[in-house]
């Protein structure tokens, strides 16, 4: 089993910035692509950004130029991903979950959330 645990959402005003980590313990091996996703409320999950295990990266373009997910474990428990959020703005306003994905079983693996806010 793979558990995901997000930390680094809260308040924080138009054009501020937020960092999100997830940490993913367990049974972490075939994790190969890791990510961040988002629901606001009356709207449907949807995509923020990922990484695979080699670097490549994939964004939304609603966050391209302003967000960079990263990914660098220190520990060999652990696998991490970092969500570095700059220049925020209201229509940002989520809960933002961080997402697992094992390949090539395509297995996903989700967080609980952290409630990003942004608003004056």
């Amino acid at each position: 089993q793979v558990q995901l645990v997000e930390s680094g959402g809260g308040l924080v005003q138009p054009g501020g910035s937020l960092r999100l980590s997830c940490a993913a313990s367990g049974s972490i091996f075939s994790i190969n692509v890791m990510g961040w996703y988002r629901q606001a409320p009356g709207k449907q999950r949807e995509l923020v950004a990922t990484i695979t295990g080699g670097g490549s990266t994939n964004y939304a373009d609603s966050v391209k130029g302003r967000f960079t997910i990263s990914t660098i474990s220190r520990d060999s428990a652990k696998k991490m991903v970092y969500l570095q959020m700059n220049s925020l703005k209201p229509e940002d306003t989520a809960v933002y979950y961080c997402y697992a994905l094992k390949t090539p079983i395509l297995r996903d693996y989700w967080g609980q959330g952290t409630q990003v806010t942004v608003s004056s």
